[in-house]
């Protein structure tokens, strides 16, 4: 019994930490962008009804070998867009979710990667490919130059 309430505290660790590696604010992630000298990769995703989302997520976004590259280059900014009454997000969390859309998603692309610098001009745009965490983390940097 000890040892599953162990796995389980383990558990919970590694996925708020994790959860952490992303913001939600989009004045918070161009503060940091600003003070830490980074861009910004700005994630529009609808994370209980987009597949592709989902699979661009898993299979490379949440890897430990995209985040570790990717947290040196940018501040992660998390656009989420639930459609399930119980992920609802707060008022004013989706209220700020759709200016961001209104301004960098116009053509209401899921998922939208969106590089931006740190006073939040974009750089470039792309969306799910398939490829390895490593491939897309590259493919990222091109996108930037």
């Amino acid at each position: 019994m000890r040892k599953m309430s162990l796995i389980a505290f383990f558990m919970l660790c590694i996925s708020v930490i994790h959860a952490e590696e992303w913001v939600t604010d989009f004045n918070e992630a161009k503060q940091l962008a600003a003070s830490e000298h980074k861009n910004i990769l700005m994630l529009f995703q609808g994370s209980d009804w987009c597949s592709v989302c989902m699979r661009l997520d898993k299979e490379i976004l949440s890897t430990d070998e995209f985040l570790k590259k990717a947290k040196e280059q940018y501040v992660l900014l998390k656009v989420d867009f639930p459609r399930r009454k119980a992920n609802a997000l707060p008022k004013e969390q989706q209220e700020k979710n759709n200016r961001l859309f209104e301004k960098y998603n116009q053509k209401g692309y899921f998922p939208l990667v969106v590089i931006l610098d740190e006073k939040g001009d974009v750089l470039g745009e792309t969306g799910y490919k398939k490829m390895s965490p490593d491939e897309y983390f590259n493919h990222l940097t091109a996108l930037k130059q």
